[in-house]
């Protein structure tokens, strides 16, 4: 079974004022998103309030452009801020330079992308020794056997010296998932996770997100899928860089519709 572990990052900003103390594993407050370019301005999102607690599963839905992406790069502090606060984990990002946000990165979120990201020339559990590179908290003796048990609890050990062009999809996905979990991180973010598997690969692979979800792990999930949505916890719906909707996920079982285009807040 993961553990899920809150780490205390050293030398980094951490949310510790009476105004920063929040209870949520994400919390994000009043961010804005600006973006210049030759052709003008562009505000992608724009007030963006929402907080996460520990061992939830949430989907966040939208159209295309609606700013779902630049909303979890806020998260995973890959982009910052115009304007507004994010906390994560305990750390305020917003406030972290460039190498603060790397040495972060690599202790507190776990991300995995839509085409896997794995390196071809490398097999499985080098793939997943490499991410330990950044922030891991175990020693390198135990590093291959740390990722060998990663393996296992996915069924994947026979495939451990396999390289990435000789599994499909599913299988990569999984091995980019084991990757993400390499540090034992709190936060999960998955960037349409299944958006590139066949409905075999998507079902395996959502299955071991609720089951990560189930024993701990913070997962925010961008999909353009409704049913699988629909599976998770809750499901926030950006349009036009705003949150229109925010909903218990079973609220869509019992005829609430989740919104791609109202603009009325919910």
């Amino acid at each position: 079974m993961f553990r899920l572990k809150f780490h205390t990052l050293q030398n980094l900003p951490l949310a510790s004022s009476l105004t920063e103390t929040s209870t949520a594993l994400v919390d994000l407050r009043n961010i804005n998103k600006v973006y210049d370019s030759s052709a003008g301005r562009f505000t992608a999102l724009k007030g963006i309030n929402l907080k996460v607690s520990g061992g939830e599963f949430v989907a966040i839905v939208g159209k295309s452009g609606s700013g779902k992406s630049t909303l979890i790069n806020m998260v995973t502090g890959i982009d910052r801020p115009s304007s507004g606060e994010c906390f994560v984990a305990g750390t305020a990002i917003h406030n972290l330079n460039e190498g603060q946000i790397a040495v972060w990165r690599g202790q507190a979120i776990g991300v995995i992308f839509q085409f896997f990201q794995l390196l071809p020339t490398l097999t499985a559990v080098e793939n997943i020794l490499l991410s330990m590179d950044y922030g891991c908290f175990y020693p390198m003796a135990e590093r291959p056997q740390h990722a060998v048990r990663l393996l296992e609890k996915m069924h994947m050990e026979d495939f451990a010296h396999r390289l990435p062009g000789e599994l499909y999809g599913g299988q990569q996905q999984i091995i980019a998932i084991a990757r993400a979990l390499a540090n034992d991180p709190p936060v999960i973010v998955a960037d349409e996770p299944t958006g590139n598997l066949d409905s075999k690969s998507t079902e395996m692979v959502f299955s071991l997100f609720k089951e990560l979800a189930s024993e701990g792990k913070t997962i925010l999930m961008v999909t353009h899928d409704n049913d699988l949505a629909k599976q998770t916890r809750r499901i926030v719906t950006i349009a036009d860089g705003e949150i229109i909707q925010d909903i218990s996920a079973a609220s869509a079982f019992v005829g609430q519709e989740v919104k791609y285009d109202s603009i009325q807040n919910n």
